[in-house]
């Protein structure tokens, strides 16, 4: 039928090396393509289908994936700087090699249940009602981070550095946190179970 929208589409046929700006792909499925050491600068994947696309050493700045579908897809040294990732379900991307790491991001309301996530790297994000449940975080650092309402539950904080975070409430008999650094301040977090208050 003329003029109908297409069902997908082909940012570019190049994708290495590859800049690209102010793209819009809300609400629409990416080619099923392979984008190596690309940069993406205000692009909107928006309730996007990004399934099975791989993104090998890409950079996102201020980018917008809220409510993207990312089922099976590759993140391989990833960095995402001032995106909005809202409700992004991490735990059903490709896991093979994934790795990336967030600064100034919000993610709240988005999953990384049960991922090996050694080293992670937040700096200044939000993340607001995040479900880490049986994520391992081993020394993974959370620097001047919002974690109010994040969920730890048999998760493996060991080694981890949240001596700047804030909000967060983490329970030392459901989690492994041996090793992990805390602040003075922010110790009143691992004894929210008890109900007892610190003044």
């Amino acid at each position: 039928m003329a003029g109908r929208q297409p069902k997908s589409i082909v940012m570019e046929v190049l994708s290495v090396n590859s800049d690209f700006k102010n793209q819009n792909s809300s609400g629409k499925s990416l080619e099923k393509n392979d984008y190596d050491n690309c940069t993406f600068t205000g692009c909107i994947f928006s309730n996007a289908d990004l399934s099975s696309v791989a993104f090998t050493e890409c950079i996102f700045i201020n980018c917008d994936f809220s409510m993207a579908k990312i089922t099976n897809t590759s993140f391989k040294d990833v960095k995402f700087k001032g995106c909005k990732l809202l409700g992004l379900h991490f735990d059903e991307c490709n896991e093979f090699l994934l790795s990336f790491s967030f600064e100034n991001c919000i993610l709240n309301f988005s999953s990384f249940q049960r991922l090996k996530l050694r080293r992670m790297y937040f700096n200044e994000c939000k993340l607001n009602d995040v479900d880490f449940s049986s994520t391992s975080l081993v020394a993974a650092i959370f620097n001047n981070c919002d974690l109010r309402g994040a969920i730890f539950n048999n998760s493996i904080i060991e080694q981890a550095d949240f001596r700047t975070a804030y909000g967060y409430s983490i329970n030392p008999e459901n989690n492994r946190i041996k090793k992990a650094k805390f602040s003075s301040q922010g110790v009143i977090g691992l004894l929210d179970k008890y109900g007892i208050n610190i003044e």
